[in-house]
Order: C-alpha cells, then sequence, then structure tokens
C-alpha cells in the first residue's frame, strides 16, 4: 500500500509549534480541576480554535499525530483529561459513570468559557485567537462529545430525558471513529456499560462536518459492524462530507499515538492520510483556504485511491 504523495494530497508547509501542558482550570462542578493542554502555532494571527475530546480512558497527551499536525497547518488545539481518563481513576462502580458523557461537554464548554485564560497561558499566544472560528473534534468517545456540541441529542440515562445542549460558538465538527446509534442494534454489553449510546439522535446536526471511518472497525459494542460508525454522516443533516479509511480499524491506523500500544492496524500511511483530509478540511471549514479540500475530493472520489474514499452531501 502506497504512502500519499504530494501529487495526490497537498498541504501548507509546516510551522513550527508550541505546546503548553498542564494549563489547570478550576472546575468546582466535577471535583477534579481541569487539566489541559494548548498547540498552537508560533506565528500567525486570526488562528482558528480547534477543541479536541480524547476517546474513553484517554488523557491531554494522545493524538499528537493529529493535533500536531493540525497546529502546524495554522490551528490552535486545545486538549483536556475528561473524567473517564485512566488518570483520574474513577472507580468502576461509581455512581457518576452514568453521566460521564455530560460532564465531557461540560469540559468542552468550559474550555470556551476560558480561552482567554488558555491564551494567556501560552507565551505569546494572547491576542491570536479567532473566537469566531471554533471547530470540535474527537475520537470514539469523543466524536460522540464532539457532536452533541453540534446539535447530536443524547438521551440521559439518569433521565430518560433528550436535552439539547449544542453551544452557538462551535460552527463545525470532526468525528473520528464515533458511535453510531443505539437500540436494538446494541450488544448486551454496551446496553449495560455505556447506557449514553442506548438512544443517539442524529437528525437535529446541521451543522457542517466530516465523519472519518475505517472499512474495518467491527467494535463490540453494536451488531452492524463498521458501517455503524457512519451513521454520524449519513442520519444528520447539513453540508456532511465522510472519510472511509481502507483497512483502517478503531484507531485508523495509529493516530492516537506515536507508536501506540492499543493501535490494532498500525499504519503511517493511513494516519498519513487521515492527517491530511482532516487538516485540508479544517482549513477549509474555517475559511483559511480551499485549496487543498478541493484536492482531496478529487483524488479521494470514488473507489480507486488504494487509502481511502471521500464523499459528501
Amino acid at each position: 500500500m502506497m504512502v500519499p504523495q504530494q501529487s495526490d494530497l497537498t498541504g501548507p508547509p509546516p510551522s513550527p509549534i508550541v505546546s503548553v501542558r498542564p494549563i489547570v482550570l478550576p472546575a468546582p462542578r466535577r471535583d477534579v480541576d481541569l487539566e489541559v493542554r494548548v498547540t498552537a502555532p508560533l506565528v500567525g494571527t486570526g488562528l482558528p480554535l480547534v477543541l479536541f475530546a480524547h476517546g474513553f480512558g484517554s488523557h491531554l497527551d494522545a493524538y499528537a499525530p493529529l493535533v500536531d499536525h493540525w497546529a502546524a497547518g495554522g490551528l490552535v488545539v486545545v486538549q483536556a483529561t475528561h473524567l473517564d481518563s485512566a488518570r483520574v481513576g474513577i472507580a468502576a462502580d461509581s455512581s457518576r459513570r452514568a453521566d460521564l458523557w455530560r460532564s465531557r461537554v461540560r469540559d468542552l464548554q468550559h474550555l470556551l468559557d476560558e480561552v482567554g485564560t488558555l491564551e494567556a497561558a501560552v507565551p505569546g499566544l494572547a491576542g491570536r485567537v479567532d473566537r469566531g472560528r471554533v471547530v470540535v473534534a474527537g475520537h470514539s468517545f469523543g466524536g460522540q462529545s464532539a457532536g452533541v456540541l453540534v446539535g447530536l441529542r443524547v438521551t440521559d440515562p439518569s433521565t430518560g430525558i433528550a436535552e439539547d445542549l449544542s453551544d452557538p460558538r462551535v460552527t463545525a465538527s470532526i468525528q473520528l471513529a464515533t458511535a453510531g446509534r443505539g437500540g436494538q442494534e446494541l450488544t448486551p454489553f454496551a446496553q449495560e456499560h455505556l447506557p449514553w449510546l442506548r438512544d443517539q439522535d442524529f437528525s437535529h446536526i446541521g451543522a457542517p462536518g466530516l465523519v472519518v471511518a475505517g472499512d474495518r472497525d467491527d467494535l463490540p459494542l453494536s451488531t452492524r459492524g463498521p458501517a455503524w460508525t457512519t451513521d454520524p454522516y449519513t442520519l444528520s443533516h447539513g453540508g456532511k462530507s465522510l472519510l472511509t479509511v481502507r483497512g483502517g480499524e478503531h484507531f485508523l491506523g495509529g493516530i492516537s499515538g506515536y507508536g501506540a500500544a492499543e493501535t490494532t492496524d498500525e499504519s503511517p500511511e493511513r494516519v498519513a492520510l487521515v492527517q491530511q483530509v482532516t487538516l485540508a478540511y479544517l482549513r477549509h471549514v474555517t475559511g483559511i483556504d480551499d485549496t487543498d479540500w478541493d484536492r482531496a475530493k478529487d483524488v479521494l472520489a470514488g473507489d480507486t485511491h488504494p487509502l481511502g474514499r471521500l464523499q459528501s452531501k
């Protein structure tokens, strides 16, 4: 399988970046302060902001292959360690577990509330962030968190109510290897241990978005196989695009970290594809430049490219 070459997909020359962690934000409602990482280009003004939500059990130091690439391409990326992280260590029988999905959404909104504080904590960043251009992104459980901020309705397992928790400050989303609809398609394991997946409604999502799915991402959470992770594309509205990664399993070749042990389908080629297409989309949807996105749509149209397919609606 060949690596995407410059003649296939294009991208901007990378800029030097800086990453600062941990920036600690008081968060009384969650009992544990919110630890944050900010990664940003050393130069440039009017920089769009990307909130990135990690997958279940992960943390703010993960996903460097994506975060570094996006920052080097002209965006400020903010990550936090959510309460489901193994670093926090909530007990398996804790009553707080049913509310983990909601606590993540609150974390992301808290980050938006504290953009000024985060800017000031990174030397040279103050005044360089464009707060009017905000994209939320996430992998796996983080993809659901991202979806909620743009209109995904999750039925709270504690109350049975599906609230609108979308945030008007967020203008677009990227959802990577993210859960689909619930109902009878969920496995008994998912029904019992991940109650926030039981009833998801994608029909209220109208913001632009990119969904990334691996065609071999056969999670033990649904009986539908890899097609389950395409639901955020097929069941939502608005300008949506779907990148299908050929041979991609849940970590899409290794996006969770350089040499990450949990990657089951290690592939620098797939990681490069996801890096390039997601950055092209971010630069397109935030109005920086459409060139690379237009090129990606052309190169990855149909079924001819060995690494993936890109379609839009």
